[in-house]
């Protein structure tokens, strides 16, 4: 690892010890959090992988086994910007995972960016902006 990569990845760490991480940044980090345990206790907003994909969870809770982020939607959110260098398409997210501010995502022939938090809208009704104009 080069001296480069590695201060930008313990700046990544400092602000998630801090609590001040976005998904976004997250997402340039993902091996950092850990795998979702059956037996863990989760805190509103603490970040786990499961599948190789990250969550975020959505309320306090105590883990059980049939709780996994794939099956519990209303304890678990996919971050839905899996790699901030991708743009996708635009899918409808549920009102457990909606876009943030400044995800970017591609829909009917134009790049849209979220101008607004916990976004479900589709882009050109209501919280995007066109920025491929």
């Amino acid at each position: 690892m080069k001296q480069s990569e590695a201060l930008a990845l313990r700046k990544i760490i400092e602000q998630a010890m801090n609590g001040e991480i976005d998904d976004a940044t997250a997402l340039e980090a993902v091996s950092l959090f850990a795998e979702w345990n059956p037996e863990s206790n989760y805190k509103a907003g603490e970040r786990v992988r499961y599948k190789g994909v990250l969550y975020r969870s959505l309320q306090d809770h105590l883990a059980q086994a049939g709780w996994t982020p794939t099956a519990a939607p209303s304890l678990w959110a996919r971050v839905l910007i899996e790699d901030p260098n991708v743009i996708p398409d635009w899918v409808q997210p549920g009102s457990t995972n909606p876009h943030q501010i400044g995800d970017q995502v591609r829909h009917k022939g134009h790049i849209w960016e979220c101008i607004v938090p916990n976004n479900v809208w589709e882009p050109g009704v209501y919280g995007w902006v066109t920025i491929d104009d």
